[in-house]
């Protein structure tokens, strides 16, 4: 009897020490899990503020290559200076009498000229002027309208290639009439 009852508490002893061992093991199993979830949303924390640094340093890049653009524009357009100037130059040194632009257009180094002329003599003329300048050359005429017989005249389009122009520019003039200021040859 005594020995059964040795026996049991022997077994009812391994029992309860199998059970806190259990538990003790089941505690620290879900200590480890809690830790290494921790560590994971930690790691999830860092993702997220990289991407957002990610995000901006994006953002600073398109920003930096837009104002890239800006400045390769305002230099291009610094460097074009001269050369409108010396357009401009040339269209009032070679405008024959008799002759008014309406609207001067320069896309690269060509440049479109819109007019009114007296005659289709005049703008012949002109064209004359424009083959012997130095910064304009290869005058080629689009075409001419004569007007109606009470209005003796004509509507001209030409195109010209200004020398030492390599960026797209476009200059436009505001409309003149014949009865407006008018620029003459000198």
């Amino acid at each position: 009897k005594r020995k059964r009852q040795e026996f049991t508490v022997g077994v009812v002893g391994a029992i309860v020490i199998a059970l806190l061992l259990g538990v003790l093991a089941k505690f620290q199993m879900q200590a480890s899990i809690d830790h290494q979830n921790e560590r994971n949303q930690l790691v999830k924390d860092q993702i997220v503020e990289v991407d957002k640094q990610i995000t901006e340093i994006i953002g600073l890049e398109q920003q930096r290559d837009r104002l890239r653009a800006r400045i390769d524009v305002i230099e291009q357009l610094q460097r074009s200076r001269p050369g409108v100037v010396h357009l401009f130059d040339q269209l009032v040194r070679n405008i024959p009498d008799g002759v008014y632009f309406t609207s001067i257009k320069q896309t690269a180094a060509k440049v479109q000229i819109d007019g009114i002329a007296q005659s289709s003599t005049r703008v012949s003329a002109l064209m004359r002027n424009i083959e012997s300048s130095e910064w304009l050359s290869d005058p080629s005429l689009e075409k001419v309208e004569t007007k109606g017989a009470g209005d003796a005249g004509a509507d001209f389009t030409l195109h010209a290639k200004q020398s030492g122009i390599a960026d797209s520019t476009e200059i436009a003039t505001s409309k003149k009439r014949p009865g407006q200021r008018k620029a003459t040859g000198g």
